[in-house]
């Protein structure tokens, strides 16, 4: 159910729109449609996933902050499996938008401040055999993630400081695609 509504994005992807690949079950159908609804919109998508990536890391806090029960081994690889699932979306998103030189410089700082924020939050839940291995691939993914912002700020400044009719372009593009 939410796989074909998450995976119906797919044809977007040769539009200049990011697919959405977490697997059935990561995403609520909300969150799912709140992608849908800023497909076009680079800026606002980004937002949407910090959203969904702070969300996931609110719930991974309040697990730790829980007295650990049975079952909480199981629970917290859950939700560091989605974690990882959601923000390996969003590191295709990038890709994407670094490749097609998307005008997103605006949303990488707080990209950058969110990633340290999720690594330590990702950090916090210790090592534990039942989610080891989902909680060191959601650390590698976040680490992408902000090394490719970073360098996503380098080259997009340098790009759009040497081609000023591209950023004409781009805010453009971003003005016909933003809602009325």
């Amino acid at each position: 159910m939410l796989l074909a509504g998450v995976l119906g994005l797919g044809g977007y992807a040769a539009g200049g729109y990011a697919a959405a690949q977490a697997p059935e079950g990561t995403m609520s159908e909300a969150e799912v449609e709140s992608l849908r609804e800023v497909a076009p919109i680079p800026l606002d998508r980004i937002a949407a996933y910090l959203t969904i990536l702070n969300d996931r890391e609110k719930q991974i806090e309040t697990l730790m902050a829980k007295p650990h029960r049975v079952g909480f081994g199981e629970d917290m690889h859950d939700a560091i499996e989605q974690f990882g699932a959601i923000a390996d979306e969003l590191n295709d998103n990038l890709d994407e938008y670094s490749a097609n030189r998307r005008d997103v410089r605006k949303a990488l700082p707080k990209l950058i401040a969110a990633t340290d924020r999720w690594s330590t939050a990702l950090r916090s839940t210790g090592e534990d055999e039942k989610y080891k291995v989902v909680r060191k691939i959601a650390l590698d993914t976040v680490k992408d993630m902000h090394d490719l912002a970073v360098q996503m700020q380098t080259d997009l400044g340098a790009y759009f400081k040497e081609h000023p009719e591209a950023a004409k372009s781009e805010k453009a593009r971003a003005a016909a695609q933003s809602p009325q």
